[in-house]
């Protein structure tokens, strides 16, 4: 099922890529997030930091910062399944990927000798 917010995809991915650069870590306030689903959310909350996004260009690390707000706000761009979201006067698009997994589980039995 796909996600129906960037907030919903975000709580999914394990990488992002930000702007065709592969993102090597992001950080979500999952103790905001906890704060709004329970209502218990200041007026300032907003403009809190949700995201941020690390990410190392060549030689030079970067790091974008979206607010609660800019995430709430992001729009799904379905031709390339990506988030285009609002950062400090700038679009940014963003790509959420979730790793496949799978288990060390070996349900036919070969343990038992």
């Amino acid at each position: 099922m796909k996600p129906t917010s960037l907030i919903e995809a975000l709580q999914d991915a394990d990488m992002l890529e930000i702007d065709g650069l592969h993102a090597w870590q992001f950080d979500l306030d999952t103790e905001l997030l906890a704060q709004v689903s329970a209502g218990t959310d200041s007026a300032d909350s907003a403009a809190k930091p949700l995201l941020q996004v690390h990410c190392i260009d060549g030689r030079e690390r970067r790091l974008w910062k979206f607010s609660l707000a800019a995430v709430k706000a992001a729009r799904h761009l379905e031709e390339d399944d990506s988030w285009l979201i609002e950062g400090n006067e700038v679009s940014h698009s963003l790509k959420c990927f979730a790793a496949y997994r799978g288990d060390n589980d070996d349900d036919d039995g070969q343990d038992e000798a």
